[in-house]
This record gives C-alpha cells, structure tokens and sequence, in this order.
C-alpha cells in the first residue's frame, strides 16, 4: 500500500482578501485565438491550482545508512568508495523512499526473510546488483500504478466541490520507465473519470517535466474556461541506481528517490477562503552550453543519468539570463531585486543547486526553506519534486492579505531552466461563484 502524505487545507472560515487580478503576458505553447484575448480571458478568470497532494512508497532509506551500502561495495576502488562517503555526506538529504524494497534489509543491515531470489541486492553478500532494463521496467510497469492513483485520487479529493465528472483532461509525467495504456489510461481507469476524458503523457523529459505539464493545463483552461485539468508526476528514480566508481553515477545514487506527486488545476471559482496558487505566467530557456552535462539515456542495465559536476556552474552563470524573460512579463519586475518576490519554489536538484541559486539571486535561507526541506526529506524525484515544493507553499505558508508572488524554477537535460510565476492567495468572497 503506497503512503499518501495528506494536505492541510485551509477551512472556509479563513477569509483573506485577494490580491488583485492583473493581466499577464500569455507565454505558454499554443496559444487561444489572440494575444488580446487571452489576456482578456485571464484577467476575468484566474487559472489556479486548487490542490497539490503527494504519495511515497513506504520503504525508506535513510542516507548515512545507505551511503555505508553503497560505499562497500567491491566493484568499488578507493578513490570511489572516497567519492561515494563525500557525495552522499554533503547531499543534504536525510531520508528518501524507493519501491525496492530489498534495499530496506540493505540500510538496516538485515538478512531478507522470503525466498525469492534477489533483484536489486544481495543481502546475503551485501552486494548491489545489476539487472537488466527490462527487470527494472517490469517493476516499473508493477509499481506506479498505484502511486499515480493514490496521488490523483488524493488531490481530486482534496477538492470537495469537484468530482470524477469533472475532469476533463488528464496529464501524466514520467521518465523512469514505460508502459501502454499507460498511466494516463490508468488513472481514468482507476479513479472512474470519464471515457472521453483526453489524456496526455510527456515522457522522458527528465525533472523539469512538471513545467511543461501545469503549462498544458493552463493552454486548456484558456481555451476551454470549464476544464478540470489532472496533472500526475511519478518517478521511480530508485530503480535505475547502480554501484559504479563513475563520478556522475555516484552523485546520482546519493540524490535521487521515488515519490508522486498531482495537481488540480482548473479556471473554475474556488469557495472563498480557499488557498490557492494563481498560474500566471511560464517561460523556457534553453543554456547555451551543458547538454552534455545533464542527460538520460536508456542503457542495457537501467537508464543512465548524466549529472557532471559541472552543472552548478552551468546554473550560476546563467539562471539571471534565464529568469530574464519571466520577470519581463511583469512591468517592473525585472528591475526589482529577485528578492523582492517573497517566495521561491526551486527544484532541489541538489544541495549544491540550491546553494548556487541562492547565492547568484541573493535569496534568504527562508526563500529555499521548502526546497531544502523537501531534499532534506525526499531527496530529488525527478520531474515530480517541484510540485512537493509547490505543496508547501500551498498549504503550509500564509499568503497573507492580498496575497504573495511565487517563483518557480527546474532544470534538466538540454540545459533546460523552466520557470513560472505564480500567485499564492486565499479566495475572497466576491470572487465566491462567480
């Protein structure tokens, strides 16, 4: 049974004003009719995602325990076993979930009490192993069903004046692993929606995939105002970790981790004193260097992440370029300091990351607390991460009156930086059923 981490949503009683609605730039993919109008559109009907719910298998693993795992292995020589210790020490992570099972008995130190033969490790030898992508995606094709439904069916829940008639699109986002139907046609299976619901997956495009799926949700929203969009992210990034002296493979094996993760995202009125997150505005930037230092490609034993120590850098000297045309869809924005917005959703790709973000925008250790909590936490799921991050502004931080602007960002392979501006508020009254 998958763990569903619930949300603490706010009780109607909780009544805030709302900050004003001003027009935004449109700068997502297909674009409604005009310019003009979908400006118009969205100055009258705020896109918002009404709720952010997660789900995470229950085998946890916690970082000092498997790092010594990792670290004994005998594939390993000693400059690697001295790369291992360094890279899960520094990580920032204190626990994360993973659906292999095996690796519980790994971290505690416990012989497996069943029979079957092992898969992913050897707790007889203490011995990592290697099975091929086919065994890996056999789990895959097992596992993230229910973590794609227990998160779908948690978020819609989560919404009580929405229902599984409702829903008019779903969206699902993955890279650690495929199978058809695939989740989208699982999920309408699963939760009863509709068989006409359209359905959508964006495969393979690494952690920065949520973007491009709450940007889909918004093009629909725009161009049909009653639609309820489902966006599900779930990754089993655990599946593909492998023992190796190779440097990016043992970064990847000190961060990554399983978790899901789904939105609601819908133009639909919200109850007032409802907490929601406004979608205003998305932007993608391509760097002009690193598409070799971030890429994930399908090898015969598991998919093979590229992660050089290079990337920091990377980001550091080019997020303010990035961000440059988000902020400009804001008069005056671009001139302020990126302090000024009070809150920041970054995807924890990696404490060092986070560190360079941090210092290259200037932002304060309150700014990344949800990023650093959630890899603290859960460590880097892939494309499913930034809506944890997300999650937490939602639900855990007060908007105040009139409300607060988000940043978000991810990264990944090309290099890609995605971003968005959003608007975290509580629902006035007069917008109540309008």
């Amino acid at each position: 049974m998958e763990r569903v981490e619930p949300g603490v949503r706010r009780r109607a009683g909780d009544r805030r004003a709302a900050r004003p609605r001003r027009r935004q730039r449109d700068g997502v993919g297909p674009s409604p009719p005009s310019e003009d109008r979908s400006r118009s559109l969205q100055s009258r009907m705020p896109i918002t995602i009404r709720s952010i719910e997660t789900a995470v298998p229950p085998t946890v693993l916690r970082q000092d325990e498997i790092r010594d795992v990792f670290a004994g292995q005998p594939d390993l020589n000693r400059l690697g076993g001295r790369l291992v210790r360094a890279a899960f020490d520094v990580s920032g992570i204190e626990t994360r979930h993973t659906v292999v099972d095996e690796l519980d008995h790994a971290s505690a130190g416990l012989p497996r009490t069943d029979s079957e033969p092992p898969v992913f490790y050897d707790s007889a030898s203490g011995e990592i192993l290697s099975p091929s992508t086919g065994t890996r995606n056999d789990v895959y094709t097992d596992r993230s069903p229910a973590l794609f439904l227990a998160a779908a069916r948690t978020a819609l829940d989560a919404v009580p004046d929405l229902d599984a008639d409702d829903v008019t699109h779903v969206v699902t986002v993955s890279c650690t692993g495929f199978f058809a139907p695939g989740p989208d046609y699982a999920i309408v299976r699963g939760l009863g929606l509709r068989p006409s619901t359209q359905r959508y997956h964006l495969g393979f495009m690494g952690c920065y995939g949520a973007f491009p799926a709450l940007r889909a949700a918004r093009s629909f929203c725009l161009a049909e105002p009653d639609a309820v969009v489902l966006v599900v992210c779930v990754e089993l990034c655990s599946l593909h970790l492998a023992s190796s002296n190779d440097p990016d493979t043992i970064v990847a094996s000190s961060v990554f981790a399983d978790g899901a993760a789904a939105a609601v995202v819908t133009a639909r009125p919200a109850p007032a004193g409802e907490a929601v997150l406004d979608l205003d505005a998305f932007e993608t930037v391509l760097t002009p260097v690193g598409e070799k230092d971030m890429a994930w490609t399908i090898g015969d034993h598991g998919f093979e992440m590229v992660l050089s120590r290079y990337v920091p850098h990377i980001i550091e000297e080019h997020i303010a370029g990035a961000l440059a045309p988000l902020l400009a869809s804001v008069p005056g924005l671009a001139d302020q300091p990126y302090g000024s917005i009070p809150r920041w959703a970054i995807h924890p790709g990696g404490r060092s990351i986070l560190d360079k973000v941090q210092s290259t925008l200037d932002l304060s250790d309150d700014q990344l607390d949800p990023s650093r909590e959630t890899l603290r936490t859960y460590g880097n799921m892939s494309s499913a991460t930034i809506l944890f991050v997300l999650r937490h502004v939602l639900h855990d931080q007060d908007p105040g009156a009139g409300g607060e602007r988000v940043c978000a960002m991810a990264f990944g392979p090309g290099l890609t930086v995605e971003t968005a501006l959003l608007t975290h508020r509580v629902v006035d009254e007069s917008e109540d059923g309008e």
